[in-house]
């Protein structure tokens, strides 16, 4: 009969732990903040961002985020948000050199601030068509670009000044013409390549005129950006406290295993050629540990995209560092290398 009440008395144990478990899941789900984050390309600097979501790094900082992704450049990779760009997102993942152009040249754009900035130094390539030997070949020609104002624009002006030449005289740039696919059709004689196309036209042969990252110079690359007027709300303050700490967890990630960072491009991205997945891992460790706002790179923008309007403005007007600097002080970043 005692062994019985027992039993009975531990099925009713077991159930008020169950019951209590999933009170206590369900208060935590309750206490998840609300976002929605964008990463404008899928490029590699943004793959920490990809390296948290999927390890679930955002709910682990108690963020329940809602993440769109453009769609992806090879097949099988997974569409996250639909093809529509998401509308008024919180967390905007992408150059800060555009962010500043766009800013000063569109009277609608967004007026956000870099928290972050995982790409801090020119680390582009230039690549020619087959029989075009060097960058001085290029004087009179077709240079593809993504668009006035992008990465790869800033490139195009860096370019064309250390050449000395007139950025709109002596060669011709043209947007929408940054992929291999543009070269081997023959509408650009040159293109200013990121990591994903920089890996294609290698594999396919086309000759390197240039590696930009010898030339040493720091740009505002992919950035965590934010409105700063919604930053000044305490709850979205949090919410940023938190999407930091998870893309830092997640850039962590990154470093310490490659493999995995190829699975997750094989994964998201569809990229399964492990030759090009790791040619682009490659020109992503670089990645700095502290991503701090690029201050340097702030300035290089305002002085190649010297206007008027950006005239008006100081470099303190394109980020807050604020975050960066609490997290980085209370040992937060250093404790994710030990």
């Amino acid at each position: 009969m005692r062994s019985q009440q027992i039993k009975t008395n531990m099925r009713f144990l077991g159930l008020a732990l169950l019951f209590l478990a999933a009170g206590s899941r369900a208060r935590a789900q309750q206490d998840l903040i609300p976002v929605k984050a964008e990463l404008i390309t899928r490029a590699i600097a943004k793959l920490p961002l990809v390296i948290a979501y999927d390890h679930g790094l955002y709910k682990k900082y108690g963020l329940d985020v809602k993440l769109w992704m453009p769609p992806g450049e090879y097949p099988g990779a997974i569409e996250i948000g639909g093809n529509q760009p998401m509308e008024n997102p919180d967390f905007s993942v992408d150059g800060g050199t555009p962010m500043m152009v766009s800013i000063v040249t569109n009277a609608h754009a967004p007026k956000r601030v870099m928290l972050a900035t995982m790409d801090c130094a020119v680390r582009f390539q230039i690549i020619g068509q087959k029989g075009i030997k060097s960058l001085e070949d290029l004087k009179g020609k077709r240079l593809g670009i993504s668009g006035e104002g992008a990465m790869t624009s800033f490139v195009a002006r860096l370019f064309a000044k250390r050449m000395g030449w007139n950025y709109y005289q002596d060669i011709s740039v043209l947007s929408n013409g940054h992929r291999t696919t543009d070269l081997q059709a023959g509408l650009v004689d040159a293109f200013i390549a990121d990591d994903r196309y920089y890996a294609t036209a290698k594999q396919a042969g086309f000759p390197i005129l240039a590696d930009t990252v010898d030339w040493k110079t720091a740009i505002a690359g992919s950035s965590v950006r934010v409105e700063r007027t919604w930053l000044q709300n305490p709850r979205n303050q949090e919410a940023a406290r938190r999407f930091l700490k998870a893309t830092l967890e997640g850039i962590a990630m990154f470093h310490r295993n490659r493999e995995d960072a190829l699975r997750i491009m094989a994964k998201y991205h569809g990229i399964k050629d492990r030759e090009v997945a790791g040619t682009i891992y490659d020109q992503g460790k670089n990645m700095p540990r502290k991503p701090y706002p690029c201050y340097e790179g702030i300035k290089n923008t305002m002085e190649l995209f010297d206007s008027n309007e950006m005239r008006k403005h100081k470099q303190q007007d394109f980020f807050d560092d604020s975050l960066m600097k609490e997290l980085d002080k209370s040992g937060f970043i250093d404790a994710l290398y030990k």
